[in-house]
């Protein structure tokens, strides 16, 4: 029986970016998913700013960007009348340390079918129709490894065929069947009266502005319209359900949104010209108790659901993924111990408990403003939902460097690796610090002559295929007489100021920066420590040029 990496199960925007970012690494990588085609659900909205730098490190941003839509201003009506309007990005813009600033709508399906592309590239393709119904860890007769769970997982489908994998990764959502044959417990509460309807609709065309995301909440109820982005006549329609005369909401129906349609807003029933992918949803706020067990790994909904207030569903499971997908790469090429996968559920799991209080938080805030004319769902909106204050100050990996509380200005390890940008120093073209870390790779950043000798050892050490790049970052001031080839300038003072690493022409020692391919900072010590890198290094890499030589790495820098 041949045998895969990884096998991901579940086709949605985690499992894709998990498969993407695998099979770019050089991992063998299979992907399967119950549904007998790709689902057309109406769903997540769109990506927040920090899956954005993840989808822009995949190499998918820009069509992405162009294939979605800025988010648009709220227009809220009490009484079929407009009584205000709210644009919660109207003072975001774009700074050195974030490219993106807002969040992007765009249609899940869209989004998915631009993910399977870029999967399909590395010759990967989403195998539907296959259903997971038996998982089981076992070992090769010749193994002698002490791991305990054995060296595979034996995989069995519904329709009776068999597969095996190195390690399986459960991203079927919150039903998962592949959490339930582990027999995770799934811990939290479903509210079974706080419901709303959904579904994807077309309006007769100019009855409703498609510049505004209409919103009319009344005492008895709510309809909510945004315009679908590639559409001309699509909309995404939320409502309070109808109920019956017991109190108990009713099934969404295309007349009932019709009639909802009639009683809230100012246009007619008959304005409604179609409405599919009808859904309940309801108020569901659970996690898993682990997300690994052996070889077996849980992500995006199938580890954690929250409420839907700030749109972090569909994002923490995009994180969750490119969290995940390093950390295997490193494992699978016997660079690192499979106990580096330990820091996946060290790292995500207070992620998820935090978003799960965050996101009821924003939702009791919405419920609470809506009750006042004029009160909408920009309630939901905080910094917090761009995702891109999210770190893991706590992790084990985040064990190097500074000390908490010391003065010096910039990240600490485990904080988000700020953006900045800068030029290239041989050729001048403009490019940024994100495009530096894009791709399957560790990052060393050296700051100040002082860090030469660093970067030196480090490429030395880890070159080639190993999965480590150096980068100097040099000062206008300095001279890049022998710079080596990606080494950038940081012209306007933007990267040094980002990580605390001097003003431009401080004669310092230098310092070091290790950026994880998942843009953390891993270490983030003066140039003098070298044995702070070397020992971080090791951890995730291995000894380096004596390591065993990795897949052949798919480099996404376009």
């Amino acid at each position: 029986m041949g045998m895969t990496d990884v096998l991901v199960v579940g086709a949605g925007p985690t499992g894709l970016v998990l498969a993407c970012d695998l099979a770019r690494r050089g991992a063998a990588v299979q992907i399967v998913d119950r549904s007998p085609a790709p689902p057309r659900t109406s769903r997540a909205k769109g990506p927040n700013p920090r899956s954005l730098e993840i989808l822009d490190d995949l190499g998918v941003a820009e069509e992405v960007l162009a294939a979605g839509s800025a988010p648009l201003p709220m227009l809220k009506y009490r009484d079929r009348r407009p009584v205000a309007e709210a644009d919660p990005w109207a003072d975001s813009a774009p700074s050195p340390g974030a490219r993106y600033d807002q969040g992007w709508l765009i249609a899940q399906w869209r989004l998915e079918g631009i993910l399977r592309d870029r999967l399909a590239g590395y010759g990967v393709r989403v195998e539907p129709g296959r259903e997971v119904v038996g998982l089981a860890q076992g070992r090769d007769e010749d193994d002698r490894s002490d791991e305990g769970d054995g060296d595979h997982v034996d995989v069995t489908y519904a329709d009776g065929q068999a597969g095996r994998a190195r390690y399986v990764v459960g991203s079927d959502g919150a039903h998962s069947s592949v959490r339930k044959l582990l027999g995770i417990t799934f811990e939290g509460t479903t509210a079974e009266d706080r419901v709303m309807v959904c579904g994807d609709v077309d309006l007769a065309e100019g009855v409703l502005d498609r510049t505004r995301w209409h919103q009319w909440f009344d005492e008895d109820g709510a309809v909510m319209l945004c315009p679908i982005p590639g559409t001309r006549t699509g909309w995404w329609f939320q409502a309070g359900p109808e109920r019956d005369g017991r109190g108990r909401p009713l099934a969404p129906t295309a007349d009932g949104f019709r009639r909802l349609l009639a009683h809230h807003t100012a246009l007619s029933g008959r304005d409604l010209t179609r409405a599919e992918l009808l859904s309940t949803y309801r108020v569901n706020v659970r996690m898993a108790d682990r997300f690994r067990a052996g070889r077996v790994l849980l992500a995006g909904d199938a580890a954690h659901v929250h409420a839907i207030a700030g749109g972090l569903g569909m994002n923490t499971g995009i994180q969750d993924a490119f969290n995940l997908g390093w950390k295997l790469g490193l494992v699978l090429a016997g660079h690192a111990d499979a106990e580096l996968l330990d820091t996946y559920e060290e790292e995500r799991l207070p992620v998820a408990a935090r978003t799960l209080d965050l996101t009821s938080e924003r939702l009791r805030a919405t419920l609470e403003a809506i009750r006042r004319p004029g009160g909408g769902l920009d309630a939901a909106i905080t910094p917090d939902t761009t995702g891109l204050g999210v770190g893991y100050r706590w992790s084990s990996l985040a064990a190097g460097g500074r000390a908490p509380g010391a003065e010096r200005p910039g990240p600490r390890a485990g904080d988000r690796a700020p953006d900045a940008p800068c030029a290239d120093a041989a050729t001048g073209v403009r490019t940024r610090l994100h495009r530096v870390f894009a791709g399957p790779r560790t990052t060393v950043l050296g700051f100040g002559p002082g860090s030469a000798a660093v970067l030196r050892e480090t490429a030395d050490a880890y070159g080639g295929d190993a999965g480590v790049r150096v980068c100097r970052v040099y000062a206008t001031h300095e001279d890049r007489a022998g710079a080596e080839p990606g080494a950038v300038v940081d012209d306007a003072g933007h990267a040094s100021a980002a990580y605390g690493a001097g003003a431009s022409g401080d004669t310092g020692a230098g310092t070091v920066v290790v950026v994880r391919p998942d843009h953390y900072v891993g270490v983030l010590v003066p140039a003098d420590d070298a044995r702070s890198v070397r020992e971080y290094l090791r951890r995730l890499h291995g000894t380096g040029r004596s390591a065993e030589r990795s897949p052949g790495m798919v480099d996404a820098v376009r």
